[in-house]
């Protein structure tokens, strides 16, 4: 896979995520389902959005025992999503273990992505709340050599790390990047962001975008916007 545009479809329903994907009659977006959804509509919303020829991020985050996430992981690639993820912060042996439950019986897989720190995980939230004391930047790049180690694809993290994972871990080692704004858009609640422009300049593989899409009036042409911007 190359660079691409994921879209983050964080609706409530099965009504609002096809009415909204019925907007897309030429390109197929990837699109990213989470918790919303998936708990909403279960593994059903998963299967007919496939069948309607998008390509998918499951964005469940496990994080369990070994042994529950690697048949956890079973289930899910016999869904036929195209990426996965799960946190890091489950050690590297609970990653090993997701691997090998994704690798299906013919040798094929997802890709599979790590959750280093949560962007709602801030330095005086990591020392107090988790007592990890040392420095986030530290942390992360920590956890990605970890997700590195443990043989997966690569890590979702912010746009302004992008470079630094990249040099830590190789260039083949995947960035999934939220947080990413037109120039003249509204960043939203997002304190750290970067248009697609300059997330294509730092060498982000994937920009996962939402309501800069999902909410503009023509959600089509946003996308294709973001396109031309990251891809092109």
């Amino acid at each position: 896979m190359g660079k691409d545009v994921i879209i983050a479809c964080d609706f409530a329903s099965k009504e609002q995520v096809l009415s909204f994907l019925d907007k897309f009659t030429g390109r197929k977006p990837f699109v990213k389902i989470g918790m919303e959804l998936f708990y909403a509509e279960g593994p059903e919303i998963v299967r007919e959005i496939k069948a309607r020829g998008h390509k998918i991020f499951l964005d469940l985050k496990l994080h369990d025992i070994p042994n529950t996430v690697k048949k956890s992981m079973a289930v899910l690639s016999r869904l036929d999503v195209d990426m996965t993820n799960l946190h890091a912060a489950g050690t590297i042996s609970m990653m090993e273990a997701a691997l090998d439950g994704l690798t299906r019986p013919d040798g094929t897989r997802p890709l599979l992505i790590a959750v280093t720190q949560l962007t709602s995980t801030d330095q005086e939230r990591m020392e107090n709340d988790l007592l990890i004391k040392e420095p986030i930047d530290k942390v992360v790049m920590h956890y990605a050599g970890n997700a590195a180690k443990a043989g997966l694809d690569g890590v979702v993290c912010s746009p302004l790390e992008a470079g630094k994972v990249h040099d830590t871990c190789g260039k083949s080692f995947l960035t999934v990047t939220p947080g990413v704004r037109f120039a003249d858009g509204d960043i939203g609640d997002q304190k750290r962001v970067m248009t697609p422009a300059e997330a294509k300049k730092i060498s982000s593989d994937y920009i996962v975008v939402g309501r800069p899409i999902t909410a503009a009036e023509d959600p089509v042409a946003a996308y294709e916007r973001c396109v031309a911007e990251f891809v092109d």
